[in-house]
């Protein structure tokens, strides 16, 4: 199947064309038609499977055929969670409208409003917005929704996870009600479905997670070590492999910051991004890693939906994530579009409970692989598939033990000395 077939103008397509595109994901070759034909969507797949084009491409070809008729509005919103996922969106519809004569700007906190109200006044054919900040210009009266005709919800598992939920209806008791709405998410929890009922009534649903075809190409295993160790691990790690690039997740902002000096003492530059870092500078550190300029970058979850670089061949979990769902954000980073990656996990005795969740969550153990040298002093048991976080098995049986049992027929992984 081909973009052309899918309904797109011809102008959007030699844009596909000439940025690399080849043919549609499933994502995109189920929604873009149901959009093009006026449908409210809610679609779920897992990150790196082309959800944004999936709805921007639509947007764009139905926009291309009119403008805003008054100062201060705009004719499609898009919400997103972050500073970084909306400058990414942004940087996506300024790539496939190239030539189009449509108007669009990204809108988020942590930066200078004055530009963003400046850009406003003539009106704006798209809006890439953070909720925080939209509210804010709203009631400032710097812009007003009453010409607005599509309304996406993008990442709305993270914009719920992020507590968003309040600034999201309030918005949504904003907005026209004669509109098209679009929501998209990596996961449809209970919480995204009682925001859909609300945001997206009469929609066809798409749901592709459990789809072979749109799953990325990520080779995934873990390595044991303690967690004092971790660090060593990881200069033993990018040394030996002789890896070019890598993004590497975090936990916190201090041992970010901890990690750049233990790494620059072994001889590997690294940079950081975390939310106590300005939005320029957070800005100028992904261009500088989408350039290559930055082989290393260590990030905090702020940065996880953020990021899209082609190629990206390694994601490594320095601390392994809770809940289980960003696991499958973070590694989602590379692998994408087709292309292979690889993502590894460093696993320390404390990091049990949330690789049993993890495990639990992806219905498999991950490749264990033990480093020679690192072999952990405090060893890491086999987790088990059907764990049941402690607040959870406290409210189904109160009788349950506190920590993890083994189930019947316990699953075995065999550990992979690599010397």
């Amino acid at each position: 199947m081909s973009f052309d077939s899918l309904g797109l103008n011809l102008a959007i397509v030699q844009n596909l064309v000439a940025v690399g595109y080849q043919q549609p994901t499933p994502i995109q070759q189920q929604a873009i038609p149901l959009i093009l034909n006026g449908k409210n969507v809610i679609a779920a797949a897992q990150t790196g499977t082309g959800k944004t084009a999936s709805f921007v491409l639509p947007i764009l070809n139905k926009l291309a055929s009119g403008e805003t008729q008054r100062k201060k509005r705009m004719r499609a919103l898009i919400l997103a969670p972050t500073r970084e996922l909306a400058s990414q969106v942004q940087q996506n519809i300024e790539r496939y409208a190239t030539g189009l004569n449509l108007k669009s700007m990204a809108m988020y906190g942590g930066v200078d409003s004055a530009p963003q109200k400046k850009a406003l006044i003539e009106g704006i054919d798209i809006v890439v917005a953070t909720p925080g900040r939209l509210l804010d210009l709203y009631t400032q009266r710097a812009l007003h929704f009453d010409e607005l005709e599509v309304l996406v919800l993008d990442e709305a598992d993270r914009m719920l996870d992020m507590g968003f939920i309040e600034d999201i209806n309030k918005i949504l008791e904003k907005l026209p009600e004669a509109r098209q709405n679009l929501l998209f998410s990596a996961t449809l929890s209970n919480q995204v479905r009682v925001l859909a009922k609300t945001a997206v009534r009469n929609a066809v649903e798409i749901t592709l997670n459990k789809q072979a075809s749109s799953k990325p190409q990520i080779e995934q295993w873990i390595t044991t070590v303690d967690k004092d160790r971790k660090s060593a691990l990881l200069s033993h790690l990018i040394n030996e492999n002789n890896w070019s690039q890598a993004l590497i997740f975090i936990e916190t902002k201090q041992g970010a910051a901890k990690l750049v000096s233990q790494l620059d003492k072994r001889g590997i530059t690294a940079d950081c991004i975390h939310g106590g870092r300005s939005q320029a500078v957070r800005e100028q550190l992904l261009h500088d890693f989408k350039l290559g300029n930055i082989q290393f970058l260590i990030a905090t979850g702020v940065a996880a939906r953020g990021i899209d670089i082609d190629d990206l061949p390694i994601v490594i979990n320095y601390d392994l994530p809770f809940p289980a769902d960003d696991y499958i954000h973070r590694i989602g980073r590379t692998g994408r579009a087709g292309a292979t990656g690889l993502a590894i996990s460093l696993v320390s005795k404390d990091d049990f409970k949330n690789l049993c969740m993890i495990e639990s969550r992806l219905g498999h153990l991950l490749e264990r692989k033990e480093i020679e040298g690192f072999e952990p002093k405090k060893p890491i048991p086999i987790s088990v598939l059907n764990f049941v976080p402690k607040a959870r098995r406290h409210k189904d049986n109160d009788k349950q033990q506190d920590k993890p049992t083994l189930s019947q027929g316990k699953p075995q992984v065999r550990g992979i000395v690599v010397r």
